[in-house]
């Protein structure tokens, strides 16, 4: 299955920018969990979530393809 190319420069931006804040965002909510301020059973499922999401969308920014718009959903960027 070939990915075309359904976003521009500014959707690539904006989903590299998200993806980077996704990650960004898990590694905290793992570093929290070890610290003991989240709980482990629910902790470590939150950061694995916001890292597997915010890489998922760094890779639509690399091929310039959103799994949004190609169910047919229109987005602003």
């Amino acid at each position: 299955m070939a990915f075309e190319c359904n976003i521009d420069a500014r959707g690539k931006a904006a989903r590299l920018r998200m993806g980077m804040l996704g990650v960004a965002g898990g590694i905290f909510l793992g570093f929290s969990t070890l610290a003991g301020i989240l709980p482990s059973n629910i902790g470590y499922l939150m950061a694995a979530g916001a890292i597997g999401g915010g890489a998922f969308a760094m890779w639509e920014a690399r091929m310039g393809w959103c799994v949004v718009r190609a169910m047919g959903f229109k987005t602003r960027l």
